[in-house]
């Protein structure tokens, strides 16, 4: 059900999600709190009766570590990258490592420029 609920929103919301995500890791490392997720949830307007939240925490909760993974979770929403789609993240981590020479997650436009001539 949660599937269909999110293939309905579309994209957006996902894309929403993982920025939302990204947002409340505090600590960086790809994980929330059941707490962080089903607050994250009620945001996006995707609440849930609390047994079926429960029945999905424990999906996604499958190493029982009281967290869970951001990547897991649209792994279980979407399935595994096909190769094509694989190959293009792959490029394009590659590229955007190159690009940022501080390794600080993000790549001011300064930097961009040093890479890339528009001529």
């Amino acid at each position: 059900i949660f599937r269909e609920t999110l293939s309905k929103r579309g994209v957006r919301v996902i894309t929403g999600l993982g920025k939302y995500f990204r947002r409340v890791d505090k600590n960086r490392n790809g994980f929330l709190s059941q707490a962080a997720f089903k607050e994250a949830l009620k945001v996006f307007h995707l609440e849930m009766p609390e047994g079926d939240f429960e029945s999905l925490w424990l999906i996604l909760d499958d190493s029982k570590s009281d967290k869970v993974d951001y990547g897991e979770f649209t792994r279980a929403v979407f399935g595994e990258m096909n190769e094509y789609r694989k190959a293009f993240v792959r490029k394009v981590s590659f590229a955007y490592m190159k690009l940022d020479f501080n390794k600080t997650g993000s790549v001011p436009m300064v930097d961009i420029r040093k890479c890339y001539r528009a001529k």
